[in-house]
C-alpha cells in the first residue's frame, strides 16, 4: 500500500486534515519524542542534511540564499541552516499551526526572528511564485503528503533552475540483523512510548505504519524524476533507518 493511503486516523477525512490535527495534538511532545525514539541519532541526521545544504549554498554565488523548509514542524531544520550559513533567508510552512506556534518561540529564542519566517501552507498548493528558492529541504515529512508526486512536482516549480531539493526521510533497514529489532521496536515500544508522552494513541502507530509504505532508495528517486527533477542521488544513515535524498530543477 502506497503512503498516501495510510492514514492517522482512518476516518473519512482527508489525509491532509488527519496529518494536521494528529501533529497538532502532538506538538507539545514532538521534539522530545524525536530524541526519545532515535536515542539522539535523529541530530546526526540532520547535521548531514545541513552540511550538505550548507556547500551547496556556498557554491550558489548568491549574497542572501533562499531557501523553503517544507513540513518545518518545530523548526529545528530551519535554525540549524541559519546558525550554519548566516547569509541565508529561511522560510518554513507546515500544516500545523500547533507545531508552528512551538517553531516561532523557538526561532524567537534563538534571535533568528529576522531571518526565518513561518507560515501554515499546504505542500501541494505552496503559495509562492515559480522559481523562487535556491534550496528547499524537507526533514520526515513527504511520507504524510496525500500526493507525493504532485508535492514533490509543486516543490520543483517553486525552485530556481539549478536549485536544490534535499530530502531527510525515515527508511526501513535492509540489514538482516537490524530488521527484527527495528521491526519489534517499531510495533510494541513506539505506540507504547506515544501513547504515555503525547497521549495520541494513534500517532505513534501511524508512524512506522507510513515508513513501511513509503518509497524509498531508487523508488523515491524515480519519484522525483517524475516530477521533473534531475540528478537525483541517495545516502542511506546510519543504522539504515533513515534516508537523505538530493535532486535537483
Amino acid at each position: 500500500m502506497k503512503a498516501e493511503k495510510i492514514l492517522p486516523y482512518n476516518d473519512n477525512r482527508s489525509k491532509g486534515e488527519q496529518v494536521e490535527e494528529m501533529f497538532d495534538n502532538i506538538a507539545p511532545a514532538y521534539d522530545f519524542m524525536n530524541r526519545a525514539m532515535t536515542f539522539g541519532i535523529d541530530r546526526r541526521w540532520r547535521r548531514h542534511l545541513i552540511e550538505g545544504v550548507r556547500k551547496f549554498l556556498q557554491q550558489t554565488n548568491t549574497e542572501s540564499p533562499r531557501l523553503l523548509d517544507v513540513a518545518t514542524g518545530t523548526a529545528d531544520v530551519a535554525i540549524d541552516i541559519a546558525k550554519a550559513y548566516s547569509n541565508v533567508r529561511i522560510t518554513g510552512v507546515d500544516l500545523s499551526n500547533g507545531m508552528l506556534s512551538l517553531g516561532r518561540e523557538k526561532v524567537v529564542k534563538e534571535g533568528l526572528a529576522e531571518r526565518i519566517k513561518l507560515q501554515q501552507a499546504d505542500c501541494l498548493d505552496l503559495p509562492f511564485e515559480d522559481n523562487t528558492f535556491d534550496c528547499i529541504t524537507v526533514a520526515y515529512g513527504v511520507r504524510n503528503f496525500s500526493d507525493l508526486l504532485k508535492g514533490y512536482s509543486e516543490m520543483r516549480r517553486v525552485l530556481r533552475p539549478g536549485g536544490m531539493l534535499c530530502v531527510l526521510e525515515l527508511a526501513t533497514p535492509r540489514s538482516r540483523i537490524i530488521r527484527p529489532f527495528y521491526n519489534l521496536y517499531t510495533k510494541y515500544v513506539i505506540p507504547a512510548m506515544g501513547r504515555i508522552f503525547s497521549k495520541d494513541t494513534r500517532a505513534y502507530s501511524y508512524l512506522p505504519e507510513s515508513v513501511a509504505a513509503v518509497a524509498q532508495a531508487e523508488e523515491m528517486c524515480h519519484l522525483m524524476e517524475q516530477a521533473g527533477l534531475v540528478n537525483t542521488s541517495y545516502r542511506r544513515q546510519f543504522p539504515g533507518v533513515c534516508i537523505i535524498y538530493n535532486s535537483y530543477k
